[in-house]
C-alpha cells in the first residue's frame, strides 16, 4: 500500500496505525504544489486535493482519516475493540474531525485574532469533553490503544498553535503515546523525530 502524506500532518494518524499493525506500506510525500516526491501530480491521485490519501493494494485509492483508519483496523483485524467500545471509537473519530481539525484552521493559516479567540473556544470546549472521555484510562477509549487514538495524537501533537492549554490527562495521555514504538518510528520515518 501506499499512504500519501505531508510530514508532521494528519495523515501520521494512518502512519501510526499502519506500523502499529504491522502492515506493509510505502510512503509517499506530497508538497505544497500537489507534487508527488516521485514527481507526479497528486491530484490526479486524489482530486481532493489533500492527504491522508491511501493506495490499497487493489489500486484503490481511499480518502479521509476515518475511513483509511477503519480500513486499516478492518483489514488487519486490530486497533478496533467490539461491542460499544467500537462505536465510541468511531464516535471519537467523527468528533475530533468535526470539532477540533476543523478548528485549527485559523492557526495553521493565520486567521485574524478574532477568529482565532472562536476556535480557542471552540477547542476548550471540545478537549474538555475529550478528557472527560478519557477520565483515568489509559488510552480514550480504554486500556488499548484504537484507531481513535492514532488521532488523538495528532490532534494533540498540534494543539500548541491553538494557545489552549490541554487538561491534564490529555497531556499525560500525549507522553504516553508519544513514546509507543509505532508513534516514535512514524515521526522518525517523516523526519520529525
Amino acid at each position: 500500500m501506499i499512504l500519501f502524506y505531508y510530514p508532521g500532518a494528519c495523515s501520521i494518524a494512518n502512519h501510526i496505525a499502519l506500523i502499529e499493525v504491522g502492515m506493509p506500506y510505502k510512503l509517499i510525500s506530497i508538497n505544497q504544489e500537489k507534487k508527488t516526491e516521485d514527481g507526479r501530480d497528486f491530484l490526479a491521485i486524489n482530486p481532493k486535493g489533500y492527504i491522508p490519501a491511501l493506495e490499497t493494494d487493489e489500486g484503490e485509492v481511499l480518502t479521509e482519516n476515518a475511513v483509511i483508519l477503519n480500513y486499516i483496523a478492518e483489514k488487519s483485524g486490530r486497533l478496533i475493540p467490539g461491542g460499544i467500545s467500537k462505536w465510541r471509537a468511531l464516535e471519537a473519530l467523527a468528533f475530533m474531525n468535526s470539532e477540533i481539525h476543523g478548528s485549527y484552521a485559523p492557526f495553521f493559516r493565520n486567521f485574524p485574532e478574532p477568529e482565532k479567540v472562536r476556535a480557542r473556544e471552540k477547542l476548550e470546549k471540545a478537549f474538555s469533553i475529550l478528557s472527560n472521555q478519557m477520565g483515568s484510562k489509559r488510552f480514550l477509549i480504554s486500556d488499548e490503544l484504537t484507531i481513535a487514538d492514532c488521532y488523538l495524537f495528532w490532534v494533540l501533537m498540534v494543539s500548541g498553535r491553538s494557545g489552549v492549554d490541554l487538561p491534564e490527562n490529555l497531556k499525560s495521555g500525549y507522553e504516553r503515546l508519544r513514546v509507543l514504538p509505532s508513534v516514535s518510528r512514524a515521526l522518525s520515518e517523516e523526519g520529525l523525530g
